[in-house]
């Protein structure tokens, strides 16, 4: 697996906070300042994702416009705020930067005959993501292959040629067409791949994870290429639905949340005539740790068609 171009900028940002945390400590020693500024000092340099999750959690409580049936209570969001918080750390901090590779792409000898699933990570992600479910698809000797959508901030089209070579490895291992599992904007590249390859036959399935399928409030503020296209009523997102049969999102399973600080209003995350599940409570990176999403990937592998 080729080194991950994300995974070097996250390392050296990572590197960067903790030079600045023990700056921070040297100084604050010096200057006297009680163990109580110290440690609200060093909080604030090692969690700087804290204060802008808490403001993503801001706009997602008065800007969501959700049903009033999956509006989050306040209890709801701060406990959805402190969850991806942690995981924040857990994935920002050590799985995407430092384990991206760490358990790799699993082809086992006797995987014919067996489905297996491509893993398609979202919006400044890497394969790092899914490493807590390589380790256990693995251990359930399940053949999988998870990729890196490069470049980070390119088109969302061009993460079509990567989607379909996974595919096409994995289907050759295995001889079965593989399902799919894409978090984030991954269920928008899988869109893409299937119209573009026209690909429907070589896919077993598609569950999504917090997937602005119809946009998101956030990507107004976008300045990437990919993050423009996930606008709400963008020309992008308009130009691929006005092609895709309806029938086409029978097959996808869309996990969705009222407390997704990224992916909002909830709705959004939804495709019409698909199998739509809300998941209570849980922010937008700790949806993929989710059991319910676990559980379902592995009941619709054990379908026939998946």
């Amino acid at each position: 697996m080729p080194p991950s171009k994300l995974a070097n900028l996250q390392r050296g940002l990572g590197l960067l906070v903790m030079l600045i945390a023990l700056i921070w400590l040297l100084a604050s020693a010096q200057a006297g300042l009680s163990w109580a500024w110290r440690l609200l000092g060093l909080l604030l340099v090692l969690l700087p994702h804290a204060s802008v999750l808490a403001i993503e959690f801001l706009l997602l409580a008065r800007f969501s416009h959700s049903h009033p049936a999956l509006r989050p209570g306040p209890a709801q969001l701060m406990r959805a705020w402190l969850g991806e918080v942690w995981m924040g750390v857990l994935t920002f901090g050590w799985r995407q930067p430092w384990q991206p590779n760490a358990v790799p792409d699993h082809l086992p000898s006797a995987a014919q005959g067996r489905r297996g699933i491509v893993l398609i990570h979202g919006f400044v992600c890497n394969r790092g993501l899914w490493t807590p479910w390589l380790r256990r698809l693995r251990a359930n000797d399940l053949p999988f292959v998870a990729i890196n959508l490069e470049p980070v901030f390119g088109d969302i089209d061009d993460y079509v040629p990567l989607i379909d070579a996974a595919v096409s490895r994995l289907q050759a291992a295995t001889g079965v067409p593989p399902l799919v599992v894409a978090h984030s904007m991954g269920g928008l590249a899988t869109r893409a791949w299937l119209n573009a390859r026209q690909a429907d036959a070589r896919c077993a399935g598609v569950v999504t994870i917090g997937t602005p399928h119809h946009g998101t409030w956030l990507a107004r503020f976008a300045m990437t290429a990919n993050g423009r296209q996930m606008q709400q009523a963008g020309s992008w997102l308009q130009a691929l639905a006005a092609v895709e049969p309806l029938t086409r999102y029978q097959r996808f399973t869309c996990f969705f949340g009222h407390c997704d600080n990224i992916v909002f209003p909830a709705a959004t995350a939804t495709l019409p005539g698909a199998d739509n599940r809300h998941l209570a409570g849980t922010a937008h990176v700790d949806m993929v740790m989710r059991p319910e999403v676990w559980d379902e990937v592995m009941r619709r592998l054990a379908l026939p068609g998946g």
